[in-house]
């Protein structure tokens, strides 16, 4: 059955719209993005109206998220107002992909496709580049947290300190990585880059979990 109206439960504006263009506006870009489509506007309503608990979100990605209510009192809690990014690589050098997830709802917002001959820390390194990118992109001035320290140094020094060797399998992944250390010199960037406390928290809400 067509969907022919839109709930928004988190957007920048939120409600029920009448065309997919209107709600896309909404929800384009905007770290946990809450949607659906219904075909009738009375059902649009009535889950608007129920909240997004109580009926599936729409096509966003949503993955289980740890709760840190639990945390004895005075332990340090993550901001849930932030995105978490992390990389996954399948051998050393091997497939490597990363991506970006907002912290509170557990929401992909973004993810990279799958580099040829790449590492873990470059994927490290090119997420939180990445991740940067992104937020100056939508006017959006978010914490990004790291579980990695050599990510977060070789964006500190905008320089992808890697030892691997380039080859003709890895060339392209060689060209995104100057690409990143371009943007590194060309911008000038205030939002804060946290180290994701694994010890505390367990495991940052980007991983793959292919551990």
């Amino acid at each position: 059955m067509k969907n022919n109206y839109y709930t928004v439960w988190s957007g920048r504006q939120i409600g029920v719209f009448a065309s997919w263009d209107e709600c896309r506006q909404q929800v384009e870009g905007f770290p946990g993005a809450k949607y659906k489509g219904f075909p009738t506007r009375e059902s649009a309503e009535s889950a608007f109206k129920s909240g997004p608990d109580t009926d599936p979100v729409g096509t966003d990605r949503c993955l289980s998220v740890q709760s840190w209510e639990s945390l004895p009192d005075g332990t340090p809690k993550p901001e849930p107002n932030a995105i978490a990014v992390d990389a996954a690589c399948s051998g050393n050098p091997g497939k490597m992909e990363y991506r970006g997830v907002y912290v509170a709802t557990g929401t992909e917002i973004f993810k990279s496709p799958v580099f040829e001959g790449g590492t873990n820390n470059i994927g490290e390194f090119l997420a939180i580049v990445h991740c940067l990118a992104w937020q100056q992109k939508n006017r959006i001035n978010l914490p990004i947290y790291s579980d990695s320290l050599n990510g977060q140094k070789w964006v500190s020094e905008q320089l992808c300190r890697t030892k691997l060797v380039k080859t003709e399998k890895n060339k392209y992944l060689f060209e995104v990585i100057a690409r990143a250390e371009k943007w590194l010199h060309d911008n000038t960037f205030r939002v804060p880059i946290y180290k994701w406390r694994t010890e505390i928290w367990g495991e940052i809400p980007a991983d793959f979990g292919r551990k």
